[in-house]
């Protein structure tokens, strides 16, 4: 292994096993040919983890893991480090003019959820078979050119190439909101504007769709009472996510380690 590129990682005299930031940098992302910076990435995630079990385990902490799911806990790891943050990190809850504040920077960003309503011509296929799902984006493009060229047309074409039940609506599925759909399908619906007819067709895991858009209504601004808890909510999140940042800082700034940078943001 190279070690210009995997250096060991060393956390005040504890040397992390390789196997351990391997197993962490597949969380990362990469740019292709540069398995280097995952590998920083994962190092660097891997030395604040050590440093907070480091640090549990100083003040004598044990671990009582705690249920995050039906039948499933934490790991004693999970629970040091969730009851050290628990024990040096706190932070009050924001009061109602700061929160009013917050909501007043653009009352916009907080709407009722979208209204879609959406046309589309699916060519099904499996896309986990490379085949099947090269044969259908063929097909998809092919029929997504045809309603570039004829807009008025793209009802016809739904309901003779169409694989989807919709055939029999001209492609229709009438309304949608968040969450009536599979995500792939949901993301294409949130980049696109009313009557546009997607140029390249969209997979997702029922195959490729070319998709209309019909109508677009944004969700309505929310008044202040209806958001204020979601805004206070998330504003202590915050607030947290900094104090336990600033903790790591104190802890990195007072040990020694290689293979890892860790300066402050």
């Amino acid at each position: 292994m190279n070690a210009a590129l995997f250096p060991d990682l060393i956390v005040n005299g504890e040397t992390v096993p390789h196997a351990v930031v391997a197993s962490e940098a597949q969380n990362h992302d990469a740019p292709k040919g540069k398995p280097g910076i995952a590998w920083r990435k994962a190092a660097n995630a891997v030395a604040v983890r050590t440093l907070l079990l480091q640090e549990a385990r100083r003040r004598g902490l044990t671990p009582e893991p705690a249920e995050v799911g039906p039948g499933r806990y934490e790991t004693d790891e999970e629970a040091l480090i969730r009851g050290l943050l628990d024990r040096v990190v706190a932070v009050s809850p924001p009061d109602e003019v700061a929160v009013r504040a917050e909501w007043a920077r653009d009352p916009s960003r907080f709407r009722a959820p979208p209204l879609w309503e959406v046309s589309h011509i699916l060519c099904a296929c499996d896309p986990r078979d490379a085949a099947a799902r090269d044969q259908a984006q063929v097909r998809a493009i092919a029929l997504a050119e045809q309603a570039q060229a004829n807009p008025r047309g793209f009802g016809k074409l739904a309901s003779e190439h169409s694989d989807c039940g919709s055939k029999a609506s001209n492609g229709t599925l009438g309304q949608l909101g968040p969450g009536d759909t599979v995500p792939e399908f949901e993301a294409a619906l949130r980049r696109m504007e009313e009557g546009v007819i997607s140029a390249a067709p969209v997979l997702t895991r029922h195959g490729w769709h070319v998709i209309r858009m019909d109508a677009v209504a944004p969700g309505a601004v929310l008044p202040f009472e209806t958001v204020q808890g979601k805004i206070a909510e998330a504003m202590e999140k915050a607030q947290w996510a900094r104090a336990a940042r600033g903790f790591v800082d104190e802890l990195a700034q007072g040990a020694e380690i290689t293979g890892a940078d860790l300066k402050p943001v």
